[in-house]
């Protein structure tokens, strides 16, 4: 699992392309990998954030090759790109997103120079995708012209689409709105040419469908019928989240969409499978019921305040089954299911029933309520897709060392507050504060059972049940992890490639049909990733930070292929039994 912003090649101007995938496959090729799973590829909006998009539908023209389509000849531009690439350089620890307006630039020029297109192959890409480009081209160019302003600060006309009003503007600007279809063309066609370079190689693309799409986004602008604006999405309070999540996307009204025959939802779909063999559907019990946050609720709130939609749990079932049979009927890919977090039985059932993998990641693949230990490799769901980590959660070395075998500590302070305990007065007590770090609390090896538990929180056991039950889940979970994995001798902080190989191992001989993992873990079995592991996540969720989606791995793709570390991933590959 790798996003394209992620690698680069030598060739790079400023972050992963097209172009590089093509090297991404040849790497899979030589580790005995089959899959290459992206982070969704739609336009990003202002915080460049893959899941916030500005469309269902438009693709990233940061990741466009300019190379491919530079008119023959034409030194002037051909001098700006390569002047562009020492302003911003790839292979930075982090994407510096200037480069995407300044690709934007060059792309315009190119669309002034170019001789000649082919036009028909152009008109049939604008035809067949008729339900969303011309929408989304004239929301670009109307940003434009309001400076960035999301659509709703717009003029009234505008928002509102007044069509005399919106006729005149299209007039006004034909060549730019031209433009942003003649990119999202070429983006396209350089996509299916990397999805044939995949086929011919035999990797499958797994691609990444976000359950919402950003307020400021075409789709919104352009079917505001099909969503509840006074709702803001999010998640529930859990204990790996103490105030739950706030995403801020409108939640879908989908009795307006199944009333259009959910024609908007198919057209996803149609457009997705141009590229992807197999399709994630991103927090698929949003589909079921989703936590709705009033819009004008504090920031600070974040989920707290928010509830089901719908409210009726008794029609999660029908609603969720009913959606995702829309979703396999009309497509070819092979669906699979983010089903992380706190998930109704019902949803479970469902995607098993619909034969639609779910997710198992390791460090959550537990039985919560007898053992309260990691499942081993043959009780993981078959119909499922094994990893270690995603790209919300640290990469598996920085679990390792910052957060196995602790809780959160916002969670557990808003616990005591709850009950009347003092956390101050026993946080020393009860937990190792040299191995507390970020946020997480790591449980002193001297609480050693439930009895010294409720006796130093001075509470019956009756009264802190659900303390109970989050310490019999995180208290010694290195050692017991350690013990399965079969390593000899004390139990290391610090995680290191035997400890990596140990736990890749599990994931790859699990009884899943599918094993993806993140590029991160993988590298960490190289010594690729130097100093602390926790630097190297793609995200920390509930943020905002020009740390998150920008992460950089520190080698060429041209390099990596030639890594020594490819052996090794192949060999376990190998030996699993899934080459």
């Amino acid at each position: 699992m790798v996003p394209l912003f992620g690698v680069y090649s030598k060739n790079s101007l400023g972050i992963g392309d097209f172009s590089d995938l093509k090297l991404l496959v040849d790497w899979c090729e030589a580790c005995g990998n089959s899959i290459i799973q992206l982070l969704p590829m739609n336009e990003m909006g202002a915080l460049f954030c893959p899941y916030d998009s500005e469309s269902s539908f438009a693709l990233e023209p940061s990741y466009i090759s300019l190379e491919e389509i530079l008119p023959e000849q034409n030194q002037n531009i051909a001098k700006k790109i390569e002047a562009l690439r020492k302003l911003l350089p790839s292979g930075q620890a982090h994407v510096n997103y200037d480069i995407k307006k300044e690709k934007v630039k060059l792309l315009w020029e190119i669309y002034i120079a170019r001789e000649s297109d082919n036009e028909t192959e152009l008109k049939k890409f604008r035809e067949q995708n008729s339900y969303w480009l011309d929408d989304f081209a004239l929301f670009k160019v109307l940003k434009e012209y309001y400076e960035g302003l999301p659509w709703y600060e717009w003029k009234d006309l505008y928002r509102n689409h007044d069509e005399k009003a919106l006729d005149n503007f299209q007039k006004e600007h034909k060549k730019k709105i031209l433009f942003h279809i003649w990119v999202q063309w070429q983006l396209y066609r350089q996509f299916k040419e990397v999805r044939k370079y995949a086929e011919d190689k035999k990797v499958l693309i797994k691609g990444d469908l976000p359950i919402f799409v950003s307020r400021d986004s075409a789709d919104v602008w352009a079917h505001p019928e099909f969503f509840k604006l006074e709702s803001a999405a999010g998640a529930p309070p859990d204990m790996y989240c103490a105030k739950g999540q706030r995403w801020g996307m409108p939640t879908y009204d989908w009795e307006r969409i199944a009333q259009n025959d959910y024609v908007y939802l198919k057209e996803k779909l149609k457009f997705a499978q141009n590229f992807y063999d197999m399709l994630r559907i991103d927090h698929v019990v949003g589909l079921f019921r989703v936590w709705s946050i009033p819009h004008n609720e504090p920031m600070e709130n974040q989920g707290l305040n928010g509830t089901f939609d719908p409210w009726d749990e008794r029609l999660w079932g029908w609603h969720g089954r009913n959606l995702l049979t829309v979703m396999q009927e009309n497509s070819d890919m092979l669906l699979c299911a983010e089903d992380l977090g706190v998930i109704p039985q019902v949803c479970t059932d469902t995607i098993r029933e619909l034969g639609i993998p779910g997710n198992e990641v390791q460090r959550w693949v537990k039985d919560w309520n007898n053992r309260h230990d990691f499942l081993l490799p043959e009780e993981y769901r078959e119909l499922a897709v094994s990893m270690l980590s995603t790209h919300d959660t640290p990469n598996w070395p920085a679990w390792w060392e910052n957060e196995a075998g602790t809780l959160d500590e916002a969670l557990f302070i808003r616990m005591c507050n709850e009950r009347s305990i003092d956390f101050v007065r026993i946080k020393d007590k009860l937990f190792d504060v040299k191995l507390s770090r970020h946020g997480r609390l790591r449980w002193s090896n001297k609480v050693s059972s439930i009895e010294k538990l409720t006796a130093l929180l001075g509470k019956t056991p009756g009264e802190i049940g659900d303390f109970i039950r989050m310490y019999e889940n995180t208290f010694q979970e290195k050692e017991k992890l350690w013990k399965q994995l079969g390593l000899k001798g004390k139990m290391r902080e610090k995680s290191d490639s035997e400890i990596m190989r140990a736990v890749m191992r599990l994931a790859l001989s699990s009884r899943s049909v599918f094993c993806i993992n993140l590029i991160t873990d993988l590298l960490c079995q190289g010594d690729i990733l130097k100093g602390d592991p926790y630097h190297f996540r793609l995200n920390t969720p509930g943020t905002i930070s020009d740390k998150n989606w920008s992460l950089v791995i520190p080698l060429p793709l041209e390099d990596l292929i030639k890594h020594k570390v490819n052996k090794e991933i192949h060999k376990m590959v190998a030996s699993s039994g899934r080459v």
